[in-house]
């Protein structure tokens, strides 16, 4: 060919490229065609030119689409495509190997380069596969194009291929077949990496699609034969089908991140396929295979499962997947056989159903919603609308087996049900649901917890619970099921219904509102189980142990728990119940195993107060439900064969090891419970434990360590000598309870002693080889110790006899004998333990037995013994007496082994360098590491442990008896005290610690001197063992001991030789001892020696020098050295203090003020310092700084210079850091109030600290105070060394209130004027004058706050406010000082009170002044006609005073102590009073009424008929008035209603302060205020108005609802359907003369008509009358503009009336009139027309209320009012969420409408419901599911106006 040739074959090649922007595709081949035609080219050469154009195109638009992505028009590509296909269809049957350069060099780069056009993609695909459909020309594309997509597909997704299951090997680098010659151009080299993944899966897809296309065209024609085209695109598709099910199965299975695009883009094709086909015959390497659609949708079924255990992105995979499935598989038809093959059903598997419950209680809020869309089209309802059957509906009262009495809101709750249609069932005839209808109403109530509002969950949810619970007899049931579908099977017996039920529980429990949470709950808990026992036994189990018993957790169950000491609640009752029936049918082993599985939730919560009490509570029941009598082995198995006998031994271990399992887990809630600190709580839950291991358990069915641990558990106030339990825990051991049978009664406790008795020989066993040395530290002595105490504690629980020890005893003595001697196979520190252990069990026993007998006795004498407190101590017997001989008799030799062991102390350490364990290096070692070697570690802690062993038991024996081992123990306990004390102090780690240890032993040690203290002590501390009373030296007796002390153990802590912690122990080991040094003359004393005035224990500059220790060393005080130190503290003040303890000290001088400076600063550095506010730690502050010696020490108060001493600065201090801390002002004002009580002289200092307690309120009630009182015993002992109350009854039921401060102070002044009042027969008794003088200025002081303070003095105040407190509290203490008025302040004091009088006050204040008041006329009889008359005259004075001083006047004559000063007070007061009865003021009226009457029934006697004499006037007004009173019934109605508060008060028990605090109402907590005379006056007047209103509301609507159905227009309610007409001409002005500020522009036309009058102003004659005719004009074309303009505004408005009669709050209103005024409504409909005067109404609506008409319908008439326009043609429509609402998005608003919107929170009630047409609902996206009231109307109507503008 020439070149000329060639270059005219290029050129028509490049306009044919060119014009392909221009031809449209259905052209291409009329082109080609004429191109072939005119230039003579072959097709194939056409071709091939055309191939190496494109080929080029592409590669230029390529570079081109890098800075430009639309470089290639679609319409090019679609001709381009189609030019090539055109061609194809001429070569391919004479080439095909032409289809290889096309699709590498055209194909391929077209997809790559438009990978982002969807429809440029299937311009290309769809013309070119038509050709290979056309041609059959599957081979290859299978060849090559196939596996180059599957390649890119499987590199995308990172995978491998299987080559073995492969069919299409894309895995190699031969995927591309051709001529050689393609793999050398660039221009492929380009393309031949993978294409990118969506144009491969798009490939993929389409080549499926065209194949199953071509098979089933050609199938549909004739039957496939090998080598037909049917049979080619059958075999492709099979292929292809195989390897792309293979790739995603693979893919799924791998948790490929990539997974979601595969699903999306691959698995709908897949799935489509096998929609029209059911199964393909495949050959594998030679091996044949049928993939089929159950096989398939088995694989992808089994990839879910896998899928939705691994997390929830892998859940939301599984989800999409089985939404496809569905998606293509839901026609019921296509559920059967095809070709005979077994059809997959995923909703026959119930692992499917189980996922679906699953995600439908998910956490997260997207997993629900896709499983609630996957449960929805399994079942095949997508719409989401419900529907129900029939229309008959049941009572709902008689089906629902939870309603017994509808209350209000449940009537309310029934009728909204009805209206939306939730409790209609299909027919009377058979009122059983099918499960087609459960499932309906399943939905329902799952979409309203998720989305609707909390009224329609409460509306619906009782009525859709008994549509599902609804079932035929279980036979029937069954029957149904069988007929059902796999999904109705789930819904057609009660344990799957249940199943599902428990899905919306869970869903209900967990709700973000917490009323549904308490509505759902109750709603299933209040389900009678005892009558549907059935039911019980269907409740899932799961649903038991997790969503309930976490429900069960939730505060808002129990919303009253805990007040005044109730802790239940109705929900913990209403669980009990159904655990109970749950766990009834359950067999033995059943129950313990569901209790194990129970009991273990408590691992895994963490539970509040009630949530604890409420599992405790359930546990209990659901161990003692059903209980029957267990057998033994024998009585339960019988005989047997031994195979039988093994199988019931591994049955029986295995329900003893549940057992053990769960007595552990109890152990566990018990200590959960001291968590919280009320001890009653604690008590109740170790009841409910208790209660539950009784029930299932003997205690010889667990292990003995397991049971001494569950037993240790329970707390010791309760298990001991007295205790609660204690009689249930030995009815428990002694076989009383009923589960035991009649074989086990006796042999259980002996069992149980028997374990008892063998534990000391195997505890003190060692089990180490014998020739290895026993090592032990701190921490294994506190586990022997705890392990022990355990023993202990169980062992006199079950001793009722005292044969019960006599084996313990025996142990102990044949052990003693040998404990020196080493026997390596027993561990003596371990017998000291036990030794120890069982002394101090019987000291503690000793005391509480004593102080038990003297609370029996003492209630004995009242009268008020219990049974309960008999029967707790009964059986036990311990005579303390006998029990010491055995210890007296093994003390000789604890003596000798202790003085063997002590030797440790003494001998100096050898070896400094030993090395030290492991867990003790280093400079920081913990409390209980020492820092010695292991073999010293255990030589130091048996010394320790044998000097504290002697010292116990000697100390407890000598209490009991006195014998002569006691003076050798006692000798011997001496010099030990004296030689560690004289010993030198070492300069090395180790010599120091072993010198702590020393001193470790010394503290029990002298703790056992001084608690011990007899004759023979004092000889050893006197230093004379020969007689009584030694040779007096004059030297005090403790001075060189305490100093030496001092001065070694200082030295020790100076050197730096121990560890910081270390020295933290040495420290509180020092305070320790000098605690028991200082309390060696306190207990001379308490035991009366009588010691000689020369005899002395300490000097003068001794207890200075350890004041200024102790005051030194407490600002840096540990937690664990407060106690000692402050009890040293308070011992040293004591010692120094006058009188007799200071003829135990010589050439004392006291505690100057500089001293106690000193000590108060430090002690609030100490005080400030603490991190918890103990009470132990702070009632010895108390006691110690502020010690009673100290206090009456005025100049301690205030110097002589008026300046401010040391201990009112620490009281201020003290109470200013109390308004802080309660339990801190409690303490100090108890102790405080008892000093001064002692000291009336030091009152005068404290005004403004007085005032501060009497108006002190805070925390209501302090749990913590109350069990630390109850279980501390240093707590106890601390607050009763505080100065005593004077009112012990008050302090103990107030001390724990917000009221203790002011109670104290009250009873404090009550006691102070009692010491007034002896003044008189005592003259010249300066405490009795000193308490007359501080109760005067208290009372000055507190009248002045009242009258000048801020708060005190306001008139304007709300109810229980703060100040309103404040004015309670203060008149409280002013009526308690009420005592202290005399004639010399009296004026005064009068003066102030009418102030205060006169003020506004509330009732509650006002009864206290009026109580004041009256007792000051009371016992000033001569001031009541000179200030009470005067007043009376006064007739501009306040009602409100003047109801106070009607009843201060009546009171003073009714409680006026002599007959003639109350006849007096009668001729004074009643005259003025008598006008009152017809005040205008209906409160001051009737109060004065119910005086009046009181005092004529009492004073005025009745007339004598039969006499006969002339009656005065005035006598028969008052027997005519008295009758009146007692005759009328207003006036009897109102007396009956007060007459409690009538006879009641009494002046004087009102001021005092038991009839303050505690003469009160039960009901009253505000304060302590009792209910008033007039708060019930006024209380009762405002309900007989109130009934007065509703009476003529009820006749003003019957009224009104006669005008609207006679269709007139009453009282303004405009109904006329000309309403907008007169409404708008109802606007108009009456006189228009005064409406001109609206301008008028007028017309041209109106222009000329007034210029023509302009002529007559030509003659002057004419001018009045023009005048007069321009004004005649200028008014009719006002009338006449203004008619069009109202005309144009009528007709202007959109026809829709808003009705908003149900909204009550005035912003809302005021928001919505603006809004109608904006978008032109017809009206604005409210209830009450008169809200648009109001002033925030007007300020929100900007004047719109004058431009929207404003219709005036009461709610009580809002439905005839919609009814009439119903009649009138408008749609009435609701704004409002219901399961049959329309989005409004997709509502089309009619033209002429009523839009009623609800209430602020109810919404629209039932009756408006159903006058509807349609409800709205505004779309939501959000997590808040409801929007303010004005804003959805808002929205409403912008909606209705964008549909209506055009």
């Amino acid at each position: 060919m020439s070149t000329l040739e060639i270059d005219s074959i290029a050129a028509h090649v490049t306009s044919l490229m060119k014009s392909f922007g221009v031809v449209p595709p259905t052209a291409v081949s009329v082109v080609i065609d004429c191109i072939l035609a005119s230039t003579g080219l072959s097709p194939s050469s056409l071709f091939s030119r055309l191939l190496d154009a494109t080929s080029n195109f592409i590669m230029d638009n390529s570079k081109e689409q890098r800075d430009k992505p639309d470089a290639i028009h679609s319409g090019h590509i679609a001709s381009l495509t189609s030019a090539f296909c055109y061609l194809l269809r001429k070569l391919i049957g004479t080439n095909p190997d032409l289809l290889q350069p096309f699709i590498w060099r055209v194909f391929l780069p077209l997809m790559k380069i438009n990978a982002n056009d969807c429809e440029s993609l299937n311009q290309i695909v769809e013309p070119f596969f038509d050709v290979v459909m056309e041609t059959n020309s599957w081979g290859p594309i299978e060849a090559s194009l196939v596996p180059s997509s599957l390649r890119s597909v499987g590199l995308f997704m990172g995978m491998c291929q299987n080559e073995e299951s492969a069919i299409h090997q894309w895995n190699t680098d031969s995927i591309i077949q051709g001529p050689s010659e393609l793999m050398d151009l660039d221009s492929e080299k380009e393309f031949m990496p993978s294409l990118p993944f969506p144009i491969s899966c798009h490939i993929l897809t389409s080549l499926l699609y065209a194949s199953l296309r071509s098979f089933q065209s050609e199938r549909s024609t004739l039957e496939p034969m090998a080598g037909s085209a049917c049979y080619f695109a059958e075999n492709f598709a099979a292929n292809l089908l195989w390897d792309l099910c293979e790739m995603t199965t693979q893919v799924l299975s791998q948790c490929s991140e990539r997974r979601s695009s595969l699903i999306r883009l691959l698995l709908p094709s897949i799935f489509k396929a096998f929609v029209s086909h059911g199964s393909f015959k495949i050959s594998v390497n030679g091996q044949t295979h049928i993939l089929s659609r159950e096989y398939f949708l088995r694989k992808i079924w089994n990839c879910c499962r896998r899928l939705f255990s691994l997390g929830p992105l892998e859940r939301k995979d599984a989800y999409n997947v089985l939404s496809l499935y569905f998606s293509f598989h839901t026609e019921r038809c296509d559920i059967g056989s095809y070709n005979g093959a077994e059809e997959f059903d995923l909703r026959s598997e119930l692992e499917f159903w189980d996922e679906i419950k699953r995600g439908l209680v998910d956490k997260e809020g997207m997993v629900r919603k896709q499983s609630l869309h996957i449960l929805k089209i399994s079942l095949g309802r997508t719409d989401g609308r419900q529907c129900y059957p029939g229309v008959y509906e049941t009572n709902m009262c008689e089906k629902n087996p939870t309603s017994h009495s509808m209350t209000k809101k449940g009537r309310w709750a029934e009728k909204e049900a009805k209206s939306l249609g939730v409790g209609k069932i299909s027919s009377p005839a058979d009122p059983f649901l099918t499960g087609q209808q459960r499932w309906e109403a399943f939905l329902l109530l799952y979409e309203m917890l998720e989305e609707y509002g909390t009224h329609l969950v409460e509306a619906a949810w009782t009525h859709q619970v008994t549509l599902l619970l609804q079932l035929p007899c279980p036979h029937a049931s069954s029957t149904n099921s069988i007929s059902g579908g796999a999904d109705q099977i789930q819904m057609e017996t009660l344990e799957r219904i249940f199943s599902w039920l428990a899905i919306l529980l869970e869903r209900g429990f967990f709700h973000e509102n917490p009323q549904v949470r308490y509505l759902i709950m109750q709603s299933f808990l209040d389900i009678d189980w005892k009558i549907h026992y059935d039911w019980a036994k269907q409740v899932p189990k799961s649903f038991v142990l997790g969503p309930l018993t976490q429900g069960l957790n939730d505060t808002v169950h129990h919303r009253n728990f805990g007040v005044k000491g109730v802790y239940s609640s109705k929900t913990i009752e209403g669980a009990a119940n159904f655990f109970g029936q749950f766990s009834a049918h359950f067999s033995g082993r059943e129950r313990v195993a569901f209790l194990c599985n129970l009991a273990s939730v408590v691992k895994q919560e963490s539970f509040g107060r009630a949530g604890l009490m409420a599992f405790a509570v359930c546990i209990a029941s659901a161990a003692g439900a059903a209980e029957t009598p267990r057998l033994s082995e024998a009585q339960l198995y019988g005989g047997g064969s031994c195979k039988v006998a093994q199988a019931q031994s591994s049955q029986e271990s295995l329900f003893c090891s549940n057992k053990a399992e769960l007595l552990d887990i109890l152990r566990l809630i018990i200590e959960d419970s001291k968590q919280h600190f009320n001890p009653n709580y604690r008590l109740r839950v170790s009841e409910e434990v208790l209660k539950a291991a009784s029930s299932v358990m003997c205690p010889t069915d667990v292990p003995f360590e397991i049971f001494l641990h569950f037993f240790s558990m329970l707390p010791r106030e309760f298990t001991d000598y007295g205790g609660s339990l204690r009689g249930k825990l030995q009815e428990w051991f002694s076989g009383f309870n009923r589960n035991y049978s009649s074989s086990n009664l006796f042999s259980t406790k002996m069992q149980v002693l028997r374990g008892l008795y063998d534990f000391p020989g195997s505890f003190v066993k060692h089990h180490c080889s014998l020739d290895a040395f026993v090592v032990y530290d701190d921490e294994d002595l506190d586990a022997w110790g705890q392990e022990v105490q355990r023993w202990i504690r169980l062992l006199f629980l079950l001793v009722t006899e005292e044969y019960h020890l006599e084996p313990i005893f025996k142990f102990i003595q044949s052990y003693t004998v040998n404990i020196s001697g080493q026997n390596l196979d027993w561990v003596p520190v371990k017998f000291l333990i036990l030794t120890s252990g069982l002394v101090q069990e019987l000291q503690l026993i000793q005391a509480k037995s004593t102080d038990w007998a003297g609370k029996v006795a003492s209630s004995m004498e009242a009268g008020t013994l219990e049974k309960s407190d008999q029967s707790s101590s009964g059986g036990d017997f311990v005579s303390f007496e006998k029990f010491a001989r055995p210890f007296l008799s093994i003390l000789g030799e604890l003596v000798s082994f202790a003085e063997s062991a002590c030797s440790t102390f003494w001998s100096i350490p050898v070896f400094e360098d030993v090395r030290l364990p492991s867990s003790v290096r280093g400079k920081l070692g913990g409390p209980s590491q020492r820092r010695l070697a292991s073999c010293t570690t255990a030589s130091v802690l048996q010394a320790i442990l044998s000097m504290k062993t002697v010292a116990t038991i000697s100390s407890w024996s000598a209490q009991l008896k006195n014998d002569s081992m006691l003076e050798s123990v006692f000798k011997f306990l001496w010099n030990f005290v004296e030689k560690v004390i004289s010993s030198p102090t070492y300069d090395s780690e180790t010599g120091g610690e072993i010198r702590l240890a020393a001193y470790e032993a010394l503290a029990p040690v002298l703790k056992a001197l001084v608690s011990s203290f007899s004759p023979l002590v004092l000889n050893m501390v006197m230093g004379n063992y020969g007689s009584l009373v030694p040779k007096l030296t004059g030297k005090p007796l403790l001075d060189s001991l305490v100093l030496s002390f001092l001065q070694n153990i200082n030295d020790l802590l100076a050197g730096r030789v121990l560890a910081r912690s270390r020295r933290a122990i040495l420290m509180n080991l020092k305070w320790l001892c000098l605690d028991s040094l200082l309390s060696l003359p306190y207990y001379a004393i308490k035991h009366t020696f009588q010691l000689g005035s020369e005899v002395t224990f300490f000097s003068d500059a001794a207890l200075r020098f350890i004041f200024n220790d102790l005051v030194d060393s407490l600002e840096n005080a540990g937690e664990s050295d407060v106690l000692p130190m402050l009890r040293s503290l308070r011992s040293v003040l004591g010692l120094f203090a006058s009188g007799r303890m200071c003829s135990f000290v010589s050439s004392c001088n006291g505690v100057d003020t500089q001293m106690m400076w000193q000590l108060v600063q430090s002690s609030w550095i100490l005080h400030v310092s603490f991190n918890k506010r103990r009470v132990a730690p702070i009632a010895a502050l108390l006691s110690s700084v502020l010690h009673t010696s100290l206090f009456s020490d005025e100049s301690m108060h205030e110097t002589a210079d008026k300046a401010q001493g040391p201990l009112k600065w620490f009281i201020e201090k003290i109470l200013d850091e109390g308004t802080k801390s309660p339990r801190t002002i409690r303490l100090a004002a108890l102790h405080l109030t008892g000093l001064w009580l002692l000291n009336p002289r030091t009152i005068k200092y404290y005004m403004k600290e007085l005032k501060l307690l009497s108006l002190y309120g805070s925390v209501a009630f302090d749990e913590d105070f109350e069990a630390e009182l109850v279980e501390s015993h240093d707590a106890s002992t601390e607050v009763s060394l505080l100065a005593r109350s004077s009112d012990s009854e008050l302090t103990e039921v107030f001390i724990n209130t917000e009221l203790y401060a002011r109670v104290s102070v009250a009873t404090l002044f009550y006691k102070l004027a009692d010491m007034a009042h002896m003044l008189g027969p005592l003259k010249g008794n300066d405490e009795c004058f000193a308490a007359l003088q501080s109760g005067k200025q208290f009372l000055l002081e507190l009248l002045n706050s009242a009258v000048n303070d801020n708060d005190l003095a306001k008139e304007l105040y709300k109810k229980y406010s703060g100040v309103h407190r404040r004015k309670v509290r203060a008149w409280q203490m002013i009526c308690i000082l009420s005592w202290f008025v005399e004639k010399d302040i009296v004026q005064q004091i009068t003066s102030s009170l009418h102030i205060c009088l006169q003020r506004n006050n509330l009732p509650g204040v006002r009864q206290y002044l009026e109580t004041f008041a009256i007792q000051i006329y009371l016992k000033f009889p001569s001031l009541v006609g000179k200030q009470l008359l005067p007043i009376f005259h006064d007739y501009n004075m306040k009602p409100q005073a003047l109801s106070s001083y009607v009843f201060i006047a009546a009171n003073v004559i009714l409680h006026a102590s002599e007959v003639h000063i109350q006849l007096k007070h009668l001729d004074e007061l009643l005259p003025p009073i008598i006008p009152l009865l017809t005040s205008h003021h209906h409160s001051l009226r009737g109060f004065t009424q119910l005086l009046v009457h009181q005092v004529l029934c009492k004073l005025v006697p009745a007339l004598d008929s039969n006499v006969c004499e002339v009656v005065p006037l005035e006598k028969k007004c008052f027997q005519d008035l008295k009758s009146f009173l007692v005759k009328n019934p207003d006036c009897l109605r109102l007396r009956s209603s007060m007459e409690g508060l009538l006879n009641v008060f009494n002046p004087k028990t009102s001021s005092t302060p038991a009839g303050i605090f505690t003469a009160r109402a039960e009901e009253s907590e505000f304060e302590c205020v009792s209910p008033t005379l007039m708060e019930e006056v006024i209380g009762f007047l405002n309900d007989v108005r109130e009934d007065l209103r509703s009476s003529m509301a009820k006749d003003a609507i019957i009224i009104r609802n006669e005008g609207l159905t006679n269709g007139g227009n009453c009282n303004g309610v405009i109904l006329s359907h000309d309403a907008d007409e007169e409404i708008l001409y109802a606007q108009v002005p009456r006189d228009l003369s005064l409406d001109f500020q609206k301008k008028v522009t007028l017309s041209k036309h109106e222009k000329h008509d007034t210029e023509v009058t302009y002529f007559l102003g030509n003659t002057e004659f004419y001018k009045p009358l023009v005048e007069m005719e321009k004004e005649d004009q200028l008014l009719d074309q006002v009338l006449q503009s203004r008619s069009i303009a109202i005309e144009r505004i009528r007709t202007s408005r959109q026809q829709f009336i808003l009705v908003a009669s149900l909204i009550d709050r005035i912003p809302n209103l005021a928001g919505l009139a603006r809004t109608c005024e904006v978008f032109k409504a017809a009206g604005l409909v409210i209830s009450d027309a008169s809200i648009v005067h109001d002033k925030q109404f007007q300020l929100i609506s900007v004047t719109a209320e004058k431009w929207v008409p404003i219709i005036e319908v009461p709610v009580n008439s809002m439905k005839i009012f919609l009814e009439k326009k119903k009649r009138e043609g408008f749609s009435i429509l609701g704004l409002e969420q219901t399961a049959n609402s329309i989005p409004l998005d997709q509502y089309k608003f009619p033209k002429k409408m009523v839009l009623v919107l609800g209430r602020e929170k109810e919404g629209i009630p039932v009756d408006i419901i159903h006058v509807l047409d349609a409800c709205i609902e505004i779309p939501q996206l959000g997590v808040v599911r409801s929007l303010n009231v004005h804003v959805s109307g808002a929205i409403a109507l912008w909606e209705y106006t964008r549909q209506h503008r055009s």
